[in-house]
């Protein structure tokens, strides 16, 4: 028996250019089960999308209810190692830009550039100045132009591994860093927790290398058929592209919508 729907959203629950579909919004109304999105995106964007329920945020680091636009958790970088980890990359990746996320803005230095005009993001002068400006940090994000990210997340883990969690969702040199221990799955399970809810009665879908831990936590997991190669490696259950409406392709079996 699935009880809960755990999706992530860019790639996964959405079309191209951050789109609901109505097919696939019907079938999250329709289905008997509690829904929760688990995203690298912070509540901001999240919220835009009208749905109801609870969202993880920042790759576990917030909850996020959607019903009532509030955060209910949030875990935290602490400064000190916020500013550890930026000298370890900068000295591993050359001409690498670094950025964080406070849950309210995205804050940048100098030569952050890997977001677009969707992405907006305010930048300052100095690093430093980064620093000194954000009253909290839940996600921090590096950049280096024209990088493979699967290898730059490789000598990210190795520099800086020890003092947060390194992962990435696809973005052409992007890596997203949080607090140790945090991830999509820790987040979703202690939530779980919560609810009553056992991991055989949660059903994921995803299709990114941050999508890896709730992927293998969940007792059902699917790996969209546009996943990363990874992803599809790790799971046995392959849905339809999100093009094609994938996750609700499979929930409208499962729950025979």
């Amino acid at each position: 028996m699935i009880r809960l729907i755990a999706t992530d959203l860019d790639g996964t629950l959405l079309q191209p250019g951050g789109v609901l579909s109505d097919r696939t919004r019907a079938t999250l109304d329709a289905v008997d089960a509690d829904v929760v999105i688990v995203t690298a995106r912070p509540p901001r964007f999240v919220q835009n999308l009208e749905l109801t329920g609870t969202a993880i945020c920042a790759n576990g680091a917030m909850i996020y209810d959607l019903t009532n636009r509030e955060v209910t958790h949030a875990q935290t970088v602490p400064l000190d190692v916020v500013r550890k980890v930026s000298e370890a990359l900068t000295e591993v990746i050359p001409n690498v830009g670094i950025a964080v996320e406070t849950g309210l803005e995205t804050v940048s230095g100098p030569g952050f550039q890997g977001f677009g005009p969707k992405n907006p993001h305010r930048t300052l002068e100095l690093l430093d100045h980064v620093f000194e400006e954000a009253h909290q940090v839940v996600q921090m994000l590096a950049w280096a132009p024209d990088a493979e990210t699967d290898h730059l997340m490789e000598i990210a883990r190795e520099a800086v591994g020890q003092h947060v969690t390194v992962t990435h969702s696809g973005g052409l040199g992007m890596l997203e860093i949080c607090p140790p221990g945090v991830s999509k799955a820790a987040t979703l399970e202690s939530l779980c927790n919560t609810r009553g809810i056992g991991k055989d009665e949660v059903i994921a879908f995803g299709d990114m290398p941050n999508d890896l831990s709730v992927l293998g936590w969940a007792g059902t997991a699917y790996a969209m058929g546009n996943a990363h190669p990874l992803v599809k490696q790790a799971c046995a259950n392959h849905a339809p592209p999100n093009t094609e409406d994938g996750v609700a392709q499979i929930l409208e079996k499962l729950f025979r919508l």
